[in-house]
């Protein structure tokens, strides 16, 4: 008889969309045999220039992505937590791809493709592309984070929490 249980559950980006992430968190737990993985963001971690640049999507995401303890704290279990890596040439589409081409914000397209600009609403938006913009035409992006073009990789706000069944 088929229990519905899996050997592995993950969630991808995803629990800040959840309603109440707690109630996501504890199905997964409920329905995977031995792992759980949560590839998510460690909403203090950001990057400098977003934290300058888009305080606005900061505030967002502090009210609505658990920190990697509550996540780790619903998974239960033992429950380990993974920095990872963004690199340099990152093709997925969320903020923190952008870590060193800050100028694709500005293309409504990329935009479009991220939660947060709908959640932040029009007139949100139009201000932070405007102030981005004005930095990046000014050059005082780069003066302060054009270091950030010449690097590999990036250690920023990604995580992944690991939980395997006690």
């Amino acid at each position: 008889m088929d229990d519905g249980a899996v050997d592995a559950a993950m969630a991808a980006t995803t629990i800040h969309h959840w309603d109440p992430p707690e109630a996501g968190l504890a199905e997964l737990r409920r329905v995977a045999r031995a792992t759980v993985v949560v590839f998510t963001f460690d909403v203090g971690a950001h990057i400098d220039w977003q934290k300058e640049y888009l305080p606005e999507s900061i505030a967002l995401d502090n009210d609505r992505i658990p920190s990697t303890a509550a996540v780790a704290a619903a998974l239960g279990g033992r429950t380990r937590v993974e920095e990872m890596r963004t690199p340099d040439d990152c093709t997925d589409g969320f903020l923190e791809a952008y870590w060193n081409r800050p100028e694709a914000l500005l293309d409504p397209s990329v935009r479009s493709s991220q939660s947060m600009w709908s959640l932040l609403g029009p007139t949100v938006e139009q201000r932070v592309v405007a102030r981005l913009r004005d930095a990046l035409d000014s050059g005082r992006w780069d003066a302060d984070h054009g270091h950030l073009r010449r690097e590999t990789g990036f250690d920023g706000s990604l995580r992944l929490v690991v939980s395997e069944r006690a």
